[in-house]
């Protein structure tokens, strides 16, 4: 009997030991992302750079998330996505010290790089690990493993700049290597092992022709260009044109993150209820009702709802993205998985400057209610999401 056979447990079983650690990987994940967002102004001041230098950075991490993705992708494939994880995570663990120890441009340049790299290759390999394991478990579970990022992310960020002011930026690198390190030991020995039969096809681990995981892939992709407007323009947004205050202006994210961290706790279930169809397609709507009433919003109180009301759609739209790719008929899960994270976060990287231009020139009201338009093409993909649910028999 394969391991993949002992491994699986009945549906009424909620969180398995396999569960609880793919879960650990994405708090991991989540956690050292989030921690570097509060070191971003150190970050700038130490190099002696200016925002535009500093966006450039930025997009080289983008650019090593966007090349490791592929090539964490064909090596789950080859190897199973258990031993790919254990390395990416590894590997990523001590890379926020690498960045605080960068004392020149250059060498910021190639940390920021190999930072986004490894980022990306354990997003892959994590979202693939977690699809086995809904495989085995026959119940989804990808919601949830987001929502436990989500927490990772908001734990880092919180803790960081208490962290830097208390102790200084490399005891805050200090802590955070060793709080990921400590995670993955947790969640090392129950890893859920998911390595190929010896006859799969080495074809398989190209990128596909078949149009099918490209498709799912725009469904990832218009799903995480609205999380990514809200995230980098919310803010501004109810600062400059529903005049908020500082304080209040940073509500807004807020909102919608506590929403989706909520929503993304509760989204397998409903996913088990409803299926993946439906849940995506009521998800959808729900979402472009929230960023269409931030946009009409006459003040910041009812922009903040909308936010908050568009955090509960969104949440369930990427994850049930990923559990379809990773489901695709013929279609090794690193590489379906692979297309749908490089889509997904090519829009989380690129739209936000594209979003700036339009806005310089209609206004942020503007794009909140232009944004929605890309839920219609979800929603015209959305009957995709029954690959979904492939793997719960």
């Amino acid at each position: 009997m394969s391991e993949s056979s002992t491994n699986a447990l009945p549906r009424s079983a909620y969180m398995s030991r396999p569960r609880f650690a793919v879960s650990m990987l994405f708090l991991m994940n989540g956690f050292v992302t989030g921690s570097w967002a509060p070191k971003i102004p150190e970050f700038k001041e130490r190099l002696g750079i200016g925002e535009s230098v500093l966006g450039l950075l930025i997009l080289t991490f983008g650019i090593g998330s966007l090349v490791m993705m592929p090539v964490a992708g064909a090596a789950i494939a080859r190897l199973g996505s258990k031993p790919v994880v254990k390395v990416a995570a590894l590997l990523l663990s001590p890379l926020l010290l690498l960045l605080t120890l960068a004392s020149d441009l250059w060498a910021a340049t190639i940390a920021m790089f190999v930072f986004g790299g490894f980022i990306g290759a354990m997003d892959v390999a994590m979202n693939a690990n977690a699809v086995e394991v809904e495989k085995s478990m026959r119940r989804a579970i990808m919601s949830s493993c987001h929502a436990y990022w989500s927490l990772g992310g908001l734990f880092g960020a919180a803790i960081g700049g208490a962290l830097m002011a208390g102790f200084g930026v490399l005891v805050h690198a200090l802590v955070v290597t060793g709080i990921g390190l400590a995670l993955i030991a947790l969640a090392w020995p129950m890893i859920f092992s998911d390595a190929p039969h010896p006859d799969t096809k080495a074809e398989k681990t190209r990128l596909p022709l078949n149009p099918l995981p490209w498709l799912i892939g725009l469904v990832a992709l218009f799903s995480m260009v609205p999380e990514g407007s809200v995230l980098d323009w919310g803010a501004l947004y109810l600062r400059n044109e529903q005049g908020a205050s500082v304080a209040l202006s940073g509500l807004g994210y807020a909102a919608f993150s506590a929403s989706m961290a909520i929503m993304r706790f509760a989204g397998d279930l409903v996913r088990d209820r409803f299926g993946a169809v439906r849940t995506l397609r009521l998800s959808t709507m729900t979402a472009f009702v929230g960023l269409v009433l931030s946009g009409l919003a006459p003040d910041a109180p009812l922009a903040i709802l909308g936010f908050a009301i568009a955090g509960i759609g969104i949440s369930n739209m990427v994850p049930i993205a990923f559990s379809a790719a990773g489901n695709m008929p013929g279609l090794a899960p690193g590489i379906g998985i692979s297309v749908a994270s490089f889509m997904g976060y090519s829009g989380m990287l690129f739209a936000p400057s594209l979003i700036g231009f339009i806005a310089e020139h209609t206004g942020l009201s503007v794009v909140f209610l232009s944004v929605p338009a890309l839920f219609i093409v979800v929603l015209a993909l959305s009957h995709l999401a029954r690959h979904a649910d492939a793997g719960k028999g």
